[in-house]
């Protein structure tokens, strides 16, 4: 069964970037102990604006689907939500260009 790769966009409300920047580099292995993604290190990116960039990889589409049903997960969302708002790609002004380029950031 093939992998899923996805890109999030994390728009952090005022004053919490760095709790943020936590979560997200916590994401994947929260996800891992749950069983839900693959092994592929994530890539973890900064936007002119302040948004990070996420790429990563959803072991299926039924991982996807589980991951709305794991107590776990919706708990690790919730802190999401608490402290950015998940924005579309095209949003950012980088996303307009041909070859999109964002801040690395390390894992």
């Amino acid at each position: 069964m093939p992998g899923v790769c996805v890109i999030v966009a994390y728009r952090p409300k005022p004053g919490t970037e760095d709790d943020l920047l936590e979560l997200v580099r916590s994401r994947v292995p929260t996800l891992r102990k749950e069983g839900l993604v693959s092994d592929r290190a994530p890539t973890i990116m900064r936007a002119r604006d302040g948004t990070i960039v996420e790429v990563s990889e959803w072991k299926s589409r039924e991982a996807i689907d589980a991951a709305h049903k794991n107590p776990n997960v919706l708990a690790m969302w919730e802190k999401f939500f608490d402290v950015c708002d998940c924005v579309p790609l095209n949003t950012l002004a980088e996303a307009s260009e041909m070859f999109a380029s964002f801040e690395p950031i390390d894992p």
